[in-house]
């Protein structure tokens, strides 16, 4: 499909691209993934997660990766462990009120801050109804630290390209990048993009593109002469090498969030002799 290509830089000291995360291991992908590009253009125009993103979804994608980044991994230990008791938790829980009532009597300094109870933690997350007055209360009074770890990529730098016939939605999308309705953040709402996103329009394909841009300046002393980085273009199904990959957005909704299947290639990008700079705010 001809058209035109937008080019969008995407470059923060954390990015991260979900794939398969749940609340316990929170993973990234190599790269951006489609449906995460296409929600930041969605939050970018304003949009609600509820409406159609049909006319986004329709847009050729590529990214082209310029400094992939290092993989870093954060690793979390939550509850467990005992603390202090605060006000609100005597008075949200009469079990607690009633266990640290002696010691309370007895205490010397102040009442509150400085009493624990064993074996009870002291700021619990899931929450009942108390069978016999029916106030609400804590439904786990103690439990085993739940170990986390969410991966990030750091100093990466992509360009994404998206290609589309009708060019005045491609600048519709470039505006919205640089003036932006919502905020915007880079996989995780603890990656915010750095610097200007948005970048020219061409004519032609998203290999053509590709080709077309230099490198995105890379960490300091990082030496970009020469490089052949790999890109990722989409592609219609059954072309020779295409391989598939399930991030296809359907809908962002959040009671019937959905994702279809889509093709894309790898290649090597040669950047051309006459490729332009970019003109970016850092």
């Amino acid at each position: 499909m001809s058209g035109h290509v937008l080019l969008v830089r995407l470059a923060a000291p954390l990015q991260s691209w979900g794939v398969t995360s749940r609340f316990s291991h929170r993973d990234t992908h190599t790269r951006p993934t489609k449906s995460a590009v296409i929600g930041l253009c969605a939050a970018a125009l304003g949009r609600d997660r509820t409406e159609p993103v049909d006319d986004l979804a329709a847009l050729t994608y590529g990214v082209r990766a310029d400094h992939p980044g290092t993989p870093v991994r954060d690793y979390h230990t939550v509850g467990a462990g005992r603390f202090p008791l605060r006000p609100r938790d005597i008075i949200t829980d009469h079990r607690r009120a009633a266990a640290i009532a002696k010691s309370m009597e007895t205490a010397q300094g102040p009442d509150f801050g400085h009493h624990e109870l064993a074996h009870w933690y002291g700021a619990p997350k899931k929450i009942t109804t108390d069978p016999v007055s029916g106030t609400l209360v804590s439904a786990e009074l103690s439990r085993t630290a739940m170990i986390t770890e969410r991966w990030y990529l750091s100093d990466a730098a992509f360009v994404v390209g998206l290609q589309h016939p009708d060019q005045r939605l491609l600048e519709d999308i470039a505006h919205a990048l640089e003036h932006p309705k919502r905020l915007l953040w880079l996989g995780r709402k603890s990656c915010p993009p750095s610097g200007t996103l948005a970048a020219e329009i061409l004519p032609g394909s998203i290999a053509t593109a590709f080709t077309a841009k230099r490198l995105l300046p890379g960490p300091e002393g990082y030496d970009t002469s020469g490089r052949r980085p790999w890109a990722w273009i989409q592609a219609p199904s059954g072309t020779r090498g295409a391989t598939r990959i399930h991030d296809q957005p359907v809908s962002f909704d959040a009671d019937r969030r959905s994702h279809a299947t889509r093709w894309e290639t790898r290649t090597r990008i040669t950047i051309a002799p006459t490729a332009t700079e970019w003109d970016i705010i850092p």
